[in-house]
């Protein structure tokens, strides 16, 4: 019996970032090496980098400085564009909330990003916003997927878990989890209701 929807954030409730060319143009470099830069340090920002610890690496990589004013107005635009969500699963949101079912999130995002999704309007809809930077853990470790049912006081087979990443969903297989690699809202949907979540 499932008793909790888990969802990650990034590309699953947002869209994906468009911010990287803008963020790109603050420190002076060309889009595609600094998305190369961006991508390659971010793991170890979503492991509890600091904010200008993570644009320190990046900037390193581009032969680039950064002092804590440019990484804050780095961190800005970079939560900003992460913020951008999707309607179709906000819907969805809305939709399985109005119905009374339990939902968290579970998302490989730095401390920064996370007190700024706190703030959003969708946060009301979840019991639960858990961010890998707060937990020094994240994502497919084993780990993260223990806290997270100590968190909801849950076992794992309860959860159902959504993830645009199939390394991810592997995880939260092999922690007990039912898990489902997000293919859209739709997808969702049909899988929800084939679990007796939504009519």
């Amino acid at each position: 019996m499932v008793r909790w929807i888990v969802f990650d954030y990034g590309e699953v409730i947002s869209r994906r970032t468009a911010a990287l060319p803008a963020i790109a143009a603050l420190l002076g470099a060309e889009p595609p090496e600094f998305e190369q830069a961006y991508f390659a340090e971010r793991l170890a920002y979503d492991w509890g980098l600091s904010d200008v610890e993570y644009w320190r690496a990046v900037a390193a990589r581009l032969g680039k400085d950064v002092d804590a004013e440019l990484s804050a107005r780095l961190t800005r635009a970079d939560v900003g564009g992460w913020l951008e969500t999707a309607p179709e699963t906000l819907q969805l949101l809305e939709d399985l909330h109005r119905q009374g079912v339990t939902m968290a999130v579970l998302s490989n995002a730095p401390s920064s990003f996370g007190r700024a999704a706190e703030q959003e309007s969708w946060a009301r809809l979840f019991k639960h916003l858990i961010f890998s930077g707060d937990l020094r853990l994240a994502k497919p470790d084993a780990a993260i997927y223990q806290v997270l049912v100590e968190t909801l006081d849950a076992p794992a087979a309860e959860c159902l878990f959504f993830d645009d990443r199939q390394e991810n969903v592997d995880g939260a297989r092999e922690a007990g989890l039912h898990a489902e690699r997000w293919q859209g809202a739709d997808a969702a949907r049909a899988t929800l209701r084939a679990h007796g979540i939504l009519s």
